[in-house]
This record gives C-alpha cells, sequence and structure tokens, in this order.
C-alpha cells in the first residue's frame, strides 16, 4: 500500500488490512475461551474469580486500546498530510506517555486491590475471594507490558501493516495457552497456573513490539537512541483524541464491573453464566470489531489528507461489510453453542442462563451492534472523540447501569436481566451516531496545530 497514495485503498488492501486483524481478534478471544475452560476445571469459583479480575483487566485493556488508537489517529492524519517525521514523532510520544501513565497506575492498582476486591466485588464467596486474590497479583503486574504493547499494536495497523501486530498477537497467545497447559494441568497450580503465562506473554508482546518499532524502513518508527522527550503539542493532540477515546473504553468496562456486584449477588451461577456469556459472545462481535479498527486506518488517513467524501464511501463500504460478516460468526456461534456449553462443565442453572444470554446477544447484535459499535470508530478517526465519549457515557449509566440495576433487581429477571438492559444501551448509541454521522460536524475534527 506505501506504493500507492495514502487514501486509496482498493478491495485487496482492505482485505490485506482487515484479515489479519480478525485473526488477532480471534486468537484473543480463543485464549480466553481457552483460559476460562481450563479454569473451569479447577471449579465454578475459579472461573467466578478469575472473570471478576478480568473484568478489571478488561477495562484496562480497553483503555489503552481506546488511548492507543486515539494516537493512532493522530500518526494516521499526519501520514495523510504527508508530514511523516510528524507522524513518526506522534508515534514515540504516544508510546511514552503511555508507559509513564502505565507505571502509575500500576502502583494504584495494587494500592487499591483490598477495595476492589472487597468492595467493588460485592459480597462473595470465600473462596472465591481467595482465587481473586491471587489471580490480581500476578496479572496486574502486566499492566506496563499492556500498554506497550497496545501502542504499538495501533501504531502498526494505522501504517496498514496489521500483519504484525497479528504476528506478535500469535506469539504471545501461544505463549499463554501452552504456559496455561503446563502450569494446570502439568503442575496443578490452579489460578495462578493461568496469571503467569498471562504476564508473560504480554512482557515478550511489549519487547517484540518496541524492537519492531525501532526499523527506520517503517513509516512510523522510533529515533535511536529513544530519548524521553515531551513534545507539547504532539500531546495536545493525542490527549485530545485520546483521552476522550479511553475515557469512553473506560466507562463503558466500569459500568460492566459495577454491575457484576449486582451479578454477584445472585450467586456462584449467575457470575459463571456471565463470565462464560461474555466470553463466547465475544466471538459474535469479533468480525465487527476487526473491521472498525480497519476504519481507524482508512478514516485517519482520508480526513488528514482533507478527504471527507472519500473517507464516508469508505465507511459505506465497511459497514456493509461488518453486517455481513457478523451474521456469519452469529450463525456459527448458535451452532457450536450446545458443544461450547458443555465443554464448560457448568451447572444446569449456570447452563440455563448462559443459554439465554448468548442467544439474546446473537440476535440483538445481527441489527444493532455495527451501528453502535463500528460506525463511531469512524467518527473517532475523524477526531470526533467527544461526542463519542459524551454519548457513550450519557447512555450507559442511563440504560446499562440504572436500568440493568432496574431490570436485575425490581423485575426479577436477574443475570439475564443486565444483558437486556445492554441492547438498550446499544440502541440508543446507534441512534446518536447515526445522526451524528448523517451531518458535517466531525468532518472538521481533524489535529490542531
Amino acid at each position: 500500500m506505501e506504493s500507492k497514495s495514502l487514501t486509496q485503498f482498493s478491495t485487496a488492501d482492505l482485505k490485506k488490512l482487515i484479515i489479519p486483524l480478525v485473526i488477532e481478534q480471534l486468537l484473543a478471544i480463543t485464549v480466553g475461551l481457552a483460559d476460562s475452560m481450563m479454569v473451569a476445571r479447577v471449579g465454578e469459583a475459579a472461573v467466578s474469580a478469575v472473570s471478576l479480575v478480568d473484568a478489571v483487566n478488561v477495562l484496562l485493556q480497553n483503555a489503552f486500546a481506546a488511548l492507543a488508537t486515539g494516537g493512532a489517529v493522530v500518526a494516521g492524519q499526519y501520514l495523510g498530510r504527508r508530514e511523516n517525521e510528524k507522524a513518526c514523532k506522534s508515534a514515540q510520544q504516544l508510546l511514552l506517555f503511555m508507559g509513564e501513565c502505565s507505571l502509575v497506575l500500576t502502583v494504584v492498582l495494587y494500592l487499591l486491590k483490598p477495595f476492589i476486591l472487597h468492595r467493588v466485588f460485592g459480597a462473595i464467596a470465600p473462596d472465591v475471594a481467595g482465587y481473586a486474590n491471587t489471580y490480581f497479583v500476578i496479572v496486574e503486574a502486566s499492566t506496563v507490558f499492556l500498554a506497550v504493547y497496545s501502542a504499538g499494536a495501533a501504531l502498526f495497523r494505522v501504517m496498514g501493516n496489521s500483519r504484525i501486530s497479528m504476528n506478535v498477537s500469535l506469539i504471545m497467545n501461544a505463549i499463554n495457552v501452552t504456559g496455561n497447559a503446563v502450569l494446570v494441568f502439568g503442575f496443578h497450580m490452579g489460578v495462578a497456573g493461568v496469571a503467569i503465562p498471562t504476564l508473560v506473554s504480554k512482557l515478550v508482546a511489549a519487547v517484540l513490539m518496541v524492537l519492531l518499532l525501532r526499523k527506520p524502513t517503517l513509516a512510523l518508527h522510533l529515533e535511536t537512541p529513544f530519548r524521553i522527550h515531551h513534545d507539547r503539542t504532539m500531546i495536545r493532540n493525542i490527549l485530545r483524541i485520546g483521552v476522550p477515546n479511553g475515557i469512553e473504553g473506560s466507562m463503558f468496562q466500569l459500568g460492566k464491573i459495577l454491575l457484576l456486584s449486582v451479578v454477584a449477588g445472585f450467586g456462584t451461577a449467575s457470575v459463571a453464566a456471565n463470565a462464560v456469556g461474555n466470553v463466547i459472545c465475544s466471538f459474535q462481535c469479533l468480525a465487527g470489531q476487526s473491521i472498525g479498527l480497519g476504519a481507524v486506518t482508512v478514516v485517519s488517513r482520508c480526513i488528514g489528507a482533507g478527504d471527507p467524501d472519500m473517507a464516508r464511501q469508505y465507511n459505506r463500504r465497511l459497514i456493509r461489510w461488518g453486517y455481513l460478516f457478523m451474521a456469519c460468526s452469529i450463525g456459527a456461534v448458535f451452532a457450536l453453542m450446545p458443544l461450547a456449553l458443555k465443554v464448560y462443565g457448568l451447572s444446569p442453572e449456570a447452563t440455563r442462563y448462559a443459554r439465554i444470554i448468548i442467544l439474546s446477544h446473537g440476535t440483538m447484535g445481527l441489527f444493532i451492534w455495527p451501528l453502535a459499535f463500528q460506525l463511531p470508530q469512524t467518527l473517532r478517526a475523524a477526531g470526533d472523540t467527544r461526542f463519542t465519549m459524551v454519548v457513550s457515557t450519557i447512555s450507559m449509566w442511563t440504560f446499562r447501569v440504572i436500568l440493568g440495576v432496574v431490570f436485575a433487581r425490581n423485575l426479577g429477571l436477574g443475570v439475564v436481566g443486565t444483558w437486556y438492559a445492554m441492547y438498550v444501551d446499544w440502541a440508543a448509541r446507534a441512534i446518536a451516531f447515526v445522526l451524528r454521522y448523517r451531518g458535517h460536524r466531525w468532518e472538521r475534527m481533524g489535529l490542531q496545530e
């Protein structure tokens, strides 16, 4: 693609960009599925504990990915403007900023561990609390490595080289799965056997990303030697686009964590069903998430080049792809659901809840998800992150959290009630984002000098 105009993407170019993203997302979700299945052999309490702590980890992962994507938007718009030196500077500033923030966050997480485990998660059984403590202590040490990896992956994607991030993800996940199998089944280390490979795999991924970004022939590369220097203009642009993006991702996951305390009150079966539902339902959205990440690369370059009409043209094509491929993935999940639930070996009550969650999620996702989550990636890539943050935050707290509590407790729907409220949240987001996209204000939210 580097031999062509930076804003011209043929169908073949889009496939080269998106297919590795699909594989990368598939690897990440598959590892999560494998982790949960291995932990299930330890017991339902272990599944519940890992799912609770992973809610915090997903919060961090989403926040870092969102912040990294915001920084990559800045780099992508500079590439679209053919200002390669500034693009490289923005890449270096993104990596430095995320590394520093994640170091501070790691310290905060360990200081807040008692509050998170005993207050945020609510009333959980003693065995669940013990497993959660073990998993938390080990896994949260990987926070810095996760941030560096997220930044590197986002930068390679915005270069159009998603194959690199896919390959690093493949190595990271291979280490994770192999380590899990050895430590859980070979050494019978239980929850710790799942946590340690997670830490090691993220360390390896972060080191690989830094080494690869030092290659001077890349459109975005790190200077040698690496200097700790803060460029105010670059940081301001990264923060202007990245921080609202990061806050939005954090608020989204925070709402899920708060609802977990509600779910935990319904018993271990509900927590386990919620955890299994989260993993399996992730496969249903895999295609849409991957295409949305691809949209960031395409649209950011088009907006940087001052061509919003081309951005709209690509967006229409990518939305159609999102609906088509999500229909295929949802159908596949429905077909394999009986086998997947059997592998988990859940109690009959947990299995019944999980089945309702998976079927309802797929049905609603087929109609609403691309407009609620793929379309706003186009707005973010243009720099319109403040609007998406405000809409997502208001919708999440109003519908997902408050309505989730009402459905679960007041209407007696239990754990499935929190999922029904989430679908209302999707619908509200979709309406707001479609209306915004139909206007033209988002087209003028590019870089500020």
